[in-house]
């Protein structure tokens, strides 16, 4: 038996854990600019997460010197949208922004299906 790996207690697990180790992850995208994978802790039976892989702390921290990320970002989430879309005839998006955002880090939540928990 294995001991599970402690929670996570940092700011920005994008920045910390999700991107420095994509091979760890059930990634569904992965280019230079966005990483998208499947929630390591999903809150509903389909929930995939897509970030840019530069640090943008929020979808209101962002400026013009950021387009090519945001337009990257935005491809690669209407796509996976689209094929959970397909998969499921129904698909959600959010982000979270201030005190809603555990991660301060931009992220999107694609998901489907019932909640899990």
């Amino acid at each position: 038996m294995t001991d599970a790996p402690p929670p996570y207690t940092g700011s920005d697990f994008y920045c910390d854990v999700a991107i420095p180790d994509p091979g760890a992850l059930e990634v569904v995208h992965h280019d230079e600019r966005v990483l998208a994978f499947h929630h390591t802790r999903p809150f509903w039976e389909t929930h995939v997460v897509v970030v840019p892989t530069r640090h943008l702390p929020s979808l209101t921290e962002t400026s013009a010197q950021d387009e090519e990320d945001l337009l990257a970002l935005l491809t690669v989430f209407r796509e996976v949208a689209r094929q959970v879309e397909r998969e499921h005839g129904a698909a959600a998006v959010l982000t979270n922004l201030g005190a809603y955002q555990d991660s301060k880090h931009l992220h999107v939540h694609i998901h489907a299906g019932p909640r899990r928990r």
